[in-house]
């Protein structure tokens, strides 16, 4: 990996190699697939899906290459104040790096910024270490999801207060 990792916000042109990376990281855990984002269609777009207020995905790079994305999403039926913590992805040689820290730091900031007080997210047991981060970072379970993402995969749903 290049020493030249760069975080920007989502392109059109990202958009195939952060669909091809997001999936690729479930079928290394071996993550089931229905009801998530491996086959949700808006995957392979998602520089349009984040084209509305409130919302931002970062992009991690590795010269060209798309290491890592995470981002913020005012997703439907959330109560007031809350944004989801979406497409939360690291590649195999990119994780250990220090850029999932990043990623939550921006996506902390962004979140203020836009005056969200919580961030709620969605997550499945394959992610086991994922989920131990979000405890340390302050993320407590819920026993129910928020929202309405669409992604009825989802079977952990965890909340943090940033305000």
């Amino acid at each position: 990996m290049n020493k030249e990792v760069i975080i920007t916000t989502i392109q059109a042109a990202d958009d195939s190699a952060l669909a091809s990376m997001i999936r690729s990281v479930f079928d290394e855990y071996g993550a089931p697939t229905e009801g998530t984002v491996y086959v949700d269609p808006t995957t392979d777009h998602l520089s349009k899906v984040f084209d509305v207020n409130g919302s931002v995905l970062f992009v991690a790079k590795d010269g060209d290459k798309v290491i890592g994305s995470c981002g913020l999403y005012p997703t439907e039926g959330l109560p007031e104040g809350h944004v989801e913590l979406v497409k939360f992805y690291i590649s195999g040689e990119a994780r250990g790096t220090g850029i999932g820290r990043l990623f939550m730091e921006k996506c902390y900031e962004q979140a203020e910024k836009f005056g969200y007080t919580h961030i709620y997210l969605e997550s499945l047991p394959a992610f086991g270490k994922a989920i131990s981060i979000y405890e340390k970072q302050g993320f407590e379970q819920l026993s129910a999801p928020l929202g309405n993402s669409g992604h009825t995969g989802c079977d952990i749903w965890m909340l943090k207060k940033i305000v």
